[in-house]
């Protein structure tokens, strides 16, 4: 049985924890809010670029780009972000397994045969899926300075790299897998095809709306426009991308320090409890033996 001096070291270093998981909170609760601030930044920009090009597509005119080009499938890269940090849950871990779960999806559906490179982003899921590349079962292929904390600079370059490696033709297609953010308390894992580009996307801010007078006129020419802003909104779609798994880490962050933090006043009225009985019974026992020395007299 403890002593009560133990149980108060152990009280004291339960009442630390629940200080450190608490700020901890807090700062990834600031960090949960920057993140949506960016989004919101972000979000009118890349929707006024989808615009441009579902005006573009709905006007009838032709037009042509390498990156909106489906061909054969037999070569797939595969982004999956995760995170450099831990301390977020099953963040990782749900990332992770919904990879296995896409890179199944992508063997049924194009053969066996079609070679899948995994482009983890952030440590943990870089470490996991280097563990699965030693069984065989993935062929990963880490970039220098690619991390969850890259910045926007960082996101461009790497971007720019998927789209040489899907116009050269060693990638025939690209897809990120991801955790998109819609609050704290609710994430939802998703996946996106960024090359080649799909029509249906461009189109998504003109879809409900009326057919308007579609006769543009375009300057220099619709087809140098397209292929001018659609790398524009392939940059946007990754940064976008960025931002809110950045964001779902935090949340993840969130949930796992509030978990921590009841979990840790649980511990902490248990032990205190242990802590009164054991302190009643040790003045009990006192007063025993002060009675008894009185009766002895």
């Amino acid at each position: 049985m403890a002593t009560l001096r133990e149980l108060k070291t152990r009280i004291g270093s339960v009442a630390s924890s629940e200080k450190i998981t608490g700020a901890m909170k807090m700062i990834s609760s600031a960090k949960v809010h920057k993140n949506e601030r960016a989004l919101r930044e972000l979000l009118p920009f890349k929707n006024q670029i989808q615009q441009i090009m579902g005006h573009i597509l709905s006007a009838g005119v032709e037009f042509h780009s390498p990156l909106i080009v489906e061909r054969e499938v037999k070569r797939v890269g595969v982004v999956v972000f995760g995170s450099d940090d831990g301390l977020c849950g099953g963040y990782n871990m749900n990332i992770f397994k919904y990879l296995l779960v896409e890179m199944q999806a992508l063997r049924e559906k194009y053969g066996q045969g079609v070679e899948i490179t995994v482009y983890p982003v952030g440590r943990k899921i870089a470490h996991a899926c280097e563990k699965m590349a030693l069984k065989g079962l993935m062929t990963t292929e880490l970039v220098a300075g690619v991390d969850s904390k890259m910045d926007g600079k960082k996101v461009d370059e790497f971007t720019s790299r998927l789209r040489d490696d899907f116009e050269s033709g060693r990638l025939d297609m690209v897809e990120v897998v991801y955790m998109q953010f819609h609050s704290i308390s609710r994430q939802r894992l998703s996946v996106d095809r960024l090359f080649p580009v799909r029509a249906e996307v461009l189109l998504q801010q003109e879809a409900g709306k009326e057919n308007e007078n579609q006769l543009y006129i375009f300057e220099p020419d619709a087809n140098d426009i397209f292929n001018a802003v659609l790398p524009m909104f392939v940059l946007s779609t990754m940064q976008e991308i960025t931002i809110e798994n950045r964001a779902s880490e935090q949340a993840a962050r969130v949930m796992a320090m509030q978990s921590a933090n009841d979990n840790a006043k649980k511990l902490q009225e248990s032990l205190q409890l242990e802590f009164n009985k054991l302190r009643q019974q040790s003045i009990t026992t006192e007063l025993l033996d002060i009675l008894g020395g009185q009766v002895e007299r």
